[in-house]
C-alpha cells in the first residue's frame, strides 16, 4: 500500500499518462514504485490505513450506504485501488489486483477477510484476476496469473520494470503471507486479460487477444513458461486466430471456451487446449450489426459464462436445466446515459456443432432498466464484471451504479433482485463467496456473500439473502431503499469525478483496441 498521498497520487495519474506518453508512464511508474512499502496487515475492522479511508470516505463524508432491504453490508476493508480478484480453489484464499499491489486474503471467516500477505507491485491493468494451481511433486503449487496491459514495476523485482505491456506475470502464492514473482513470459498479442483453460489445474492459459487473435501459454513449467506457436512452419511465434477477439476468455465445466471482445462471443471446443477448435459466434447481434436486436454491442463483449454446461441440450428451449443460457456483459464505459451504457445479457445457445451463429439475444438490462439507480444521465454506470449463483441471482459490478443483483431464474425475463450503492464509488468486479469443505477445499456451492472490488473503497463485503432461503441470523439488520428522494445528487457526480481523476481511458483519438 502506499503511505503517503504523493505514491497515491502518482498511481492514480498512472493510468492515463500510460495512454499519453509511454516514456512520462515510465516515470510515473518508477516514482509510484518508490512510494510502495509493505506494513503489517492491518485488521479488517481495527488498524485502518488513514490515507486508504480519506480516499474511500472524505470526499462526500455525508453520503450513506444506500442498498435493497435484503442486502446487508458485513465489512470495509479499503487500503487498495482494487481492479480484480479471484478465489484459491484448494484453500480459503482471495487473490485481489490492484493499481498498488498483489494481496492475498484469508477466507476462512467470510464476511470479515483477514489480509495475510502482500506483493508491492505497481500494474496496470491486470483486469482479471486469474487463480490456478499444479500438483507438483512438491506438493500443490497454488498462484496468480498477472496480464500486464501496459506496465509493472515491483521493488522486489526492480530489473525487470515493464513499460509496454503484452507480458505475463506468474505470482507464487503457495506461501499466502509472502507473494513473489516467479516467472514472466512475452506474449504476441494483448495480456489485457488471461484465463487458465482448468483453474484446478492450469497447464494452459489463454490471453485477451487481438481483435483477430489471442495467444496460448504453456505452463507446465511454472519456472518457464512459454508461448504457444499456432504455426510452426513460419518464423517466429504465431498467434491463434478468433473472429471475436480482444477481451476475455470464461471456460466452463464442459471444456468449452468463450472469447469475448469486439465482435461478440464465440464459443470454442478446448478439450485439446494447444488446438482450440470454434464451434458457433453470436452473429451479426453479438457484432451489433443487427438491426432487430439493436444494442446488444455498443463498444465489447466483456466477459460470460454457461451455467449448468454439461447438461448442453441442442435445439432445446434456452434455461439453466438446458445447459445453454449464456450470460454476458456488455461493456460502454463512456457512454453517460446509464439506458445504454453497458448491459447485462442472457443468449440462446443452440447449437455446438459447428453452425454458424448459433446463439442468438434473449434478454438484456441497462442499468436504468433495473430501477434501482434513479439518475439517468451523467454516471459512470456500464456493466463490467459479474458473477453467478446457482440460486438464479447474479452479482454485477456496475462501475458509479455500484454492486447490482440481477434475477436471471427466467432468462427471457431479467429483473432486479437488490443492490448495494455507496458514495464514491467505482465498483469493478462483484463476486460470490464459494463455499469451502473442512479440508480448506471448495465445494460446488456458493455462499450468500458477495465481494466487491472498488477502485475507490478497496473491497466491500455483502450478505444476500437468497430466493427461497430465510434471511441469514448473521447478517446485520436493515437497509435503505433507493429513492430519488434519498439519494444525493452528489453521487453521479462523484462516480464521474473519481473516473476523471483515474483517467479513464478514453477511444477519442485512438482505434479501438483490445484494452477496454
Amino acid at each position: 500500500m502506499t503511505n503517503d498521498p504523493t505514491g497515491r497520487w502518482l498511481l492514480m495519474r498512472l493510468h492515463e499518462s500510460s495512454r499519453t506518453a509511454p516514456a512520462a508512464a515510465f516515470v510515473v511508474l518508477l516514482a509510484a514504485a518508490g512510494c510502495l512499502a509493505w506494513s503489517p496487515p492491518a485488521s479488517a475492522h481495527g488498524d485502518k490505513d488513514p490515507l486508504a479511508t480519506r480516499l474511500s470516505l472524505a470526499s462526500l463524508p455525508d453520503l450513506p450506504l444506500v442498498t435493497s432491504p435484503n442486502v446487508r453490508q458485513l465489512s470495509v476493508n479499503p487500503g487498495q485501488v482494487g481492479i480484480s480478484g479471484c478465489f484459491l480453489q484448494t484453500a480459503p484464499l482471495f487473490v485481489t489486483s490492484g493499481l498498488d499491489s498483489l494481496r492475498v486474503y484469508d477466507v476462512t471467516d467470510g464476511p470479515r477477510p483477514e489480509l495475510v500477505g502482500a506483493l508491492a507491485s505497481v500494474q496496470f491493468e491486470n483486469e482479471a484476476m486469474t487463480c490456478g494451481e499444479r500438483r507438483t511433486r512438491l506438493g500443490t503449487q497454488r498462484f496468480a496469473l498477472v496480464g500486464l496491459d501496459l506496465v509493472q514495476a515491483s521493488p522486489g523485482d526492480v530489473q525487470h520494470a515493464n513499460v509496454g505491456g503484452g507480458e505475463l506475470l506468474v505470482v507464487d502464492v503457495t506461501d499466502p503471507a509472502a507473494p513473489r514473482i516467479r516467472s514472466r513470459v512475452p506474449g504476441t498479442t494483448s495480456t489485457h486479460t488471461v484465463a487458465c483453460v482448468v483453474d484446478t489445474d492450469c497447464a494452459y492459459a489463454y490471453s485477451a487477444g487481438e481483435r483477430d487473435s489471442f495467444s496460448i501459454f504453456d505452463l507446465r513449467d511454472l519456472d518457464d513458461p512459454r508461448e504457444v506457436d499456432s504455426d510452426a512452419g513460419q518464423p517466429g511465434i504465431q498467434p491463434f486466430a478468433s473472429p471475436t477477439g480482444g477481451h476475455k476468455w470464461n471456460f466452463d465445466a464442459a471444456a468449452v471456451g468463450t472469447h469475448t471482445g469486439w465482435g461478440g462471443s464465440s464459443m470454442w471446443d478446448v478439450s485439446d487446449p494447444r488446438s482450440p477448435r470454434l464451434l458457433t459466434t453470436t452473429g451479426a447481434a453479438g457484432a451489433g450489426a443487427d438491426p432487430e436486436h439493436p444494442g446488444y454491442n455498443d463498444f465489447i463483449h466483456h466477459n460470460s459464462f454457461r451455467p449448468n454446461a454439461t447438461a448442453f441440450r441442442p435445439d432445446a428451449e434456452p434455461s439453466f436445466a438446458n445447459g445453454n443460457v449464456l450470460l454476458v456483459t456488455e461493456e460502454d464505459y463512456e457512454q453517460t446515459d446509464c439506458a445504454r451504457a453497458g448491459s447485462f445479457q442472457t443468449w440462446w445457445v443452440q447449437r455446438l456443432d459447428g453452425t454458424p451463429d448459433a446463439i442468438v439475444p434473449l434478454d438484456k438490462v441497462e442499468l436504468a432498466d433495473l430501477g434501482t439507480y434513479p439518475l439517468p444521465q451523467g454516471a459512470f454506470c456500464s456493466a463490467h464484471w459479474f458473477d453467478y449463483h446457482p440460486s438464479g441471482v447474479v452479482a454485477v459490478g456496475f462501475y458509479g451504479g455500484g454492486t447490482q443483483l440481477v434475477d436471471v431464474r427466467e432468462p427471457r425475463h431479467l429483473a432486479s433482485y437488490g443492490y448495494a450503492t455507496q458514495g464514491v464509488s467505482e465498483v469493478w468486479d462483484s463476486m460470490w463467496l464459494p463455499a469451502y469443505d473442512r479440508k480448506g477445499r471448495q465445494t460446488a456451492r456458493k455462499t450468500d456473500i458477495v465481494y466487491s472490488i472498488d477502485l475507490v473503497r478497496g473491497l466491500d463485503v455483502y450478505g444476500v439473502d437468497l430466493p427461497g432461503t430465510a434471511a441469514s441470523a448473521a447478517l446485520p439488520s436493515g437497509g435503505t431503499r433507493l429513492s430519488a428522494a434519498t439519494l444525493p445528487v452528489g453521487l453521479v457526480g462523484g462516480s464521474a469525478l473519481v473516473a476523471v481523476g483515474l483517467g479513464r481511458r478514453s477511444r477519442r483519438g485512438r482505434p479501438r483496441g483490445p484494452r477496454p
